[in-house]
């Protein structure tokens, strides 16, 4: 079954939450950069045209885990695209160069790299907008869109933890090919987050990285992706909650150039449901014990 969260008027909604008959399992599935509704007044306001404006989008991530319900784990998926707002940014991240009102506190790589919360640019450093935009603007998409994201993924993970005992957040991202050129021990297709080791517990991470590993993928850790805000907001192993970022090398399922799906994306797809299910399963092993105390 597939739930949406309710949007103004004109307005698309901020997510989609697909969730299975029975919840089996400890783990959250989530995509936040796959979204793509660009409203029309969106679309109007920005210099990129049609194809350039989707270059930072995880394109199709919510396809290739569309899987998840079916194992028992939900699955929730961001419907603004990562340039309107960016729910992998804390909602405080505000770029000076673009909104107004804010003033520069202190030095945010993301942020002077133009990919705060309400992004600057897109791949490759290109502008997003002609202007400058409103702070009023600004927080309408906070409390529009990243809120209600954020709403929705902290009640997901608290429902595993009382019904299981932990949490087991897979954050699910694709990465530019290219971002893994020159990589020291053969190019990865897989790179997991988990912030060197404070995200997730190291044994969950080598569960989920042997899973990858049995469907025949090259897993690399934290290099050159260790997680962003979700990782770091979500992942408090100490109290039983996990997340571990995971990025997919888009030229395996995609063409980057066109943002089309490549020919054999349902034989990818079908790999990566085999992922899905050993990380379930692994969720549901690790509630066992605690079930049965």
């Amino acid at each position: 079954m597939t739930l949406a969260s309710p949007g103004a008027e004109g307005r698309p909604a901020a997510f989609r939450l697909a969730v299975p008959r029975e919840r089996t399992t400890a783990v959250v599935f989530a995509s936040p950069h796959s979204g793509r509704a660009y409203s029309r007044a969106f679309l109007e306001r920005t210099a990129l045209d049609a194809l350039a404006i989707r270059s930072s989008e995880d394109a199709f991530v919510d396809e290739l885990f569309s899987c998840a319900p079916r194992h028992g784990a939900p699955l929730l998926a961001a419907e603004a695209p990562r340039a309107f707002v960016d729910v992998n940014r804390a909602p405080d991240e505000l770029d000076p160069a673009l909104i107004e009102g804010v003033r520069r506190s202190g030095h945010n790589p993301r942020v002077s790299s133009g990919l705060g919360v309400v992004p600057r640019v897109v791949a490759g450093g290109r502008a997003i907008y002609r202007g400058r935009l409103s702070l009023a603007d600004t927080r309408e998409r906070i409390e529009g869109f990243w809120e209600p994201y954020h709403g929705a993924l902290r009640r997901l993970m608290a429902e595993s933890r009382d019904v299981f005992g932990e949490a087991v957040l897979i954050d699910c991202h694709s990465m530019p090919h290219e971002a893994v050129d020159g990589a020291r021990a053969g190019r990865p297709d897989v790179v997991l987050g988990d912030r060197f080791g404070a995200a997730a517990a190291p044994g969950l991470v080598e569960r989920v990285e042997a899973a990858f590993q049995r469907a025949g993928l090259r897993v690399a850790r934290n290099a050159p992706f260790a997680g962003a805000y979700v990782a770091q907001a979500y992942g408090r192993p100490a109290h039983g909650s996990h997340a571990i970022q995971i990025e997919i090398d888009r030229a395996l399922y995609m063409d980057e150039v066109r943002i089309e799906r490549r020919p054999d994306f349902a034989q990818f797809a079908a790999l990566i449901e085999g992922v899905v299910a050993d990380i379930c399963a692994v969720g549901r092993e690790r509630a066992v014990p605690l079930a049965a105390e």
